[in-house]
This record gives C-alpha cells, structure tokens and sequence, in this order.
C-alpha cells in the first residue's frame, strides 16, 4: 500500500529541507542536490540506527527516491505524473484519492493525512503564485508540465480539500494521428486544418476525457 510518508522518511526530508534553506540552493534550477543532500542524509539516518538511536530503514534507496519526490515532485502522486498512461488525478479526501486510465477512473492506494494534502496543493501552486485559503477557497491553475490543477477547500467542500489535475497529455500530435485512431474523417481533419489557417473563431466542447 502506498501511504503517507513514514516517521524515518519524514525526518530524514525535514533534515534535507533544513540544509536547503541554511546552504540557500534552488532545487527549481538544481534538482540533483536534492538527490545528493538525500542520500547522504539517508546515510547518516542509517548510521545512528545501527548505534540503536533510529529505527533503521528497510531499504536506503527507496526512502532516498521518497524523500526527493517529498522536496521537488509531489510525494506520493509522484509516480501517477510520471505514469504516462494515467490522464487524471484527484484527491476526494486522504483516504480516497483517485485516478482515470483509459477513461476509467480507479480508486488508489494511496493514503494521505490532510497536511500532506495541503503541502502537496502549496507546492504545485508554487510555480503559478496563486494561493488557496479562507479568502479564495478554490483555485484553478497551471503546472509547469502544462497539467490543469483545480483546488477547493471548506467550505465550498463539504469536510476536507478537494484537488483535481487534468493531466497534459501529449499521445496526440497531429490531425494525421487522429485520423489513423479514428476520431475524425480525413475531410473533417482537412476542414479543421484549413480552419485554423484562416484564423477562424472555433468553439470545442465534449464530456470528460474526451479530449
């Protein structure tokens, strides 16, 4: 089960995020600090567990990837970006938090607590300088891979903060591909591309995924 980052890995990336703010690095511009600062600090946890003063780590790799996904990328929902056949996600609340594959939307794993939600909603929101709270409960905006991030929190939600990311797709290149899957004729295809050419005012509408 995926779940909210465990004691040890928290503290070795509250550990990493002191050393970030005391040394001053950007990890927007210099992502593999993140990874170096990590896995040193991972193997100093490990070294004060083996004189008994830590629970030690089951596996160093694998709390050192957590701990970056946790500083730079979005912690536990990291592998859905990084999955590319996974078109949405959303956060109904900690403990239900869902994605949408082909279409067909599956509840995961995941278990968050309501202050790695709202870690995860202030970090994403970094890159648009936009914000959510009491005075703007919801909030629509942009990440850098070009995903839509949709926010509400109470009391525009009934309980806990609601999050939704469209996710950028990029299968689809071209009016060509679109045809060969079967989306639209050739003609309608020449028509839409000749369309764009005279700068001409289009209107797209379609339920959800369909686009």
């Amino acid at each position: 089960m995926m779940g909210a980052m465990s004691d040890p890995v928290r503290t070795i990336a509250e550990r990493v995020r002191g050393r970030v703010l005391r040394e001053g690095v950007d990890l927007a511009r210099d992502e593999a600090v993140a990874a170096r600062f990590a896995a040193e600090e991972v193997r100093r946890y490990s070294e004060r567990a083996l004189a008994g003063a830590h629970a030690p780590l089951g596996d160093e790799q694998a709390a050192a990837r957590e701990v970056v996904a946790s500083i730079t990328g979005y912690g536990p929902l990291q592998p859905y970006f990084d999955d590319p056949t996974i078109e949405e996600i959303w956060i109904n609340s900690p403990t239900r938090v869902f994605v949408a594959r082909g279409g067909v939307a599956e509840l995961t794993t995941v278990v968050l607590s309501d202050r790695e939600v709202r870690d995860l909603v202030e970090r994403m929101l970094q890159h648009s300088g936009r914000r959510v709270d009491l005075s703007s409960p919801f909030v629509d905006a942009s990440l850098p891979d070009g995903s839509r991030l949709h926010v509400a929190i109470p009391d525009v939600t009934r309980a806990h903060w609601a999050v939704n990311i469209r996710k950028f797709q990029q299968r689809i290149r071209s009016l060509q591909q679109l045809v060969e899957l079967g989306s639209m004729t050739r003609p309608a295809a020449e028509f839409l591309r000749m369309s764009v050419l005279a700068g001409a005012n289009m209107l797209v509408s379609g339920a959800t995924h369909t686009g």
